[in-house]
């Protein structure tokens, strides 16, 4: 048991860490420069699990490309431009508003009315989302241009996730996330090969992009998977939760940010919201113990039972 929520702790914590290191890479290389490094040393730790490059045919290899270009390539570029503008503290906060963006998608797609507590958790979170970027917004035109870019990077999640969800339950999510890797190096690489090559080089913003990508764009998605198919989706899609607290202690503590107190307590009514988003009716607690007690597939993920439940599962990987 003990082995399981260190499980369920790391990626948040890796996620958490991925702003600091990304403000970090920005020291050495530009923004597109981050996201193609951070993509082609994620792309090259996960080819070292063989889950990852099983077989899918060809049929799926278009969606694919949209959750490489909505998942990936966009909103790793989006978070890096940002990044210039905005604290990392406050773009790791804003991240967690992606359950809200993911759920808003899922209701669209599929034309169905959420339930009461969906409602009032996507309302509580869009509040806590617009106290965080207050501060921010008002704080001047460049950093206003940094929370669009944020909005941007989080709307895409809420697509992407939604894009990703048949695809992993049809072929196993390590096999989708480590192709549409390679969809989104591919489509970084036009602006981010010059960045790299004109970047100037030092230890740590190496050492940082390396653990960004290695471990937050190769290594937590592992884990998360990992998490899902030992603990269950519901308690994968938590991990969501301990990416804002961690990105605020780094940006304080490491870099010595300064937070408003309104974007901590609007962090904090996301997080809220997340929880209540995430209460499910005694018909659905049965299902879902009913679901974790099914075999799972052979990358660790658990065979699709419920799909509100399996789509929240997956909204924690989003960093």
């Amino acid at each position: 048991m003990k082995k399981d929520w260190i499980l369920f702790a790391l990626p948040g914590l890796i996620w958490g860490a991925s702003f600091l290191f990304i403000a970090e890479g920005l020291e050495a290389t530009g923004p597109y420069g981050v996201a193609f490094v951070r993509l082609l040393v994620g792309f090259l730790a996960l080819s070292a699990f063989p889950a990852a490059r099983r077989s899918i045919g060809g049929s799926g290899w278009l969606a694919i490309a949209v959750v490489g270009l909505t998942w990936m390539a966009f909103p790793f570029t989006m978070f890096s431009l940002a990044e210039q503008r905005v604290s990392t503290a406050v773009t790791g906060m804003m991240n967690g508003a992606v359950p809200f963006f993911a759920t808003i998608f899922a209701v669209l797609f599929t034309r169905r009315a959420p339930a009461r507590d969906i409602v009032i958790g996507l309302v509580v979170g869009i509040a806590g989302s617009v106290l965080i970027a207050l501060p921010s917004a008002s704080a001047g035109a460049s950093t206003a241009v940094g929370i669009g870019m944020i909005l941007a990077a989080v709307t895409s999640y809420g697509i992407a996730i939604n894009v990703a969800r048949p695809l992993q339950q049809t072929y196993g999510a390590l096999p989708v996330i480590w192709r549409a890797q390679a969809v989104a190096l591919l489509l970084t690489a036009p602006l981010g090969l010059p960045d790299v090559l004109n970047a100037t080089w030092s230890l740590w913003p190496v050492v940082s992009l390396l653990a960004l990508g290695a471990l937050g764009t190769g290594v937590a998605f592992v884990l998360t998977v990992t998490v899902a198919g030992r603990m269950g989706a519901p308690v994968a899609s938590a991990i969501a939760f301990l990416i804002p607290p961690v990105a605020l202690l780094l940006g304080v503590l490491v870099r010595g940010e300064r937070v408003a107190l309104i974007s901590v307590v609007g962090a904090a009514i996301c997080i809220a919201g997340a929880v209540i988003m995430q209460r499910k009716p005694a018909h659905a607690a049965n299902q879902l113990r009913q679901a974790d007690a099914r075999p799972v597939r052979g990358d660790g993920s658990p065979r699709p039972v419920l799909a509100g439940v399996q789509c929240r599962g997956e909204a924690a990987a989003s960093n």
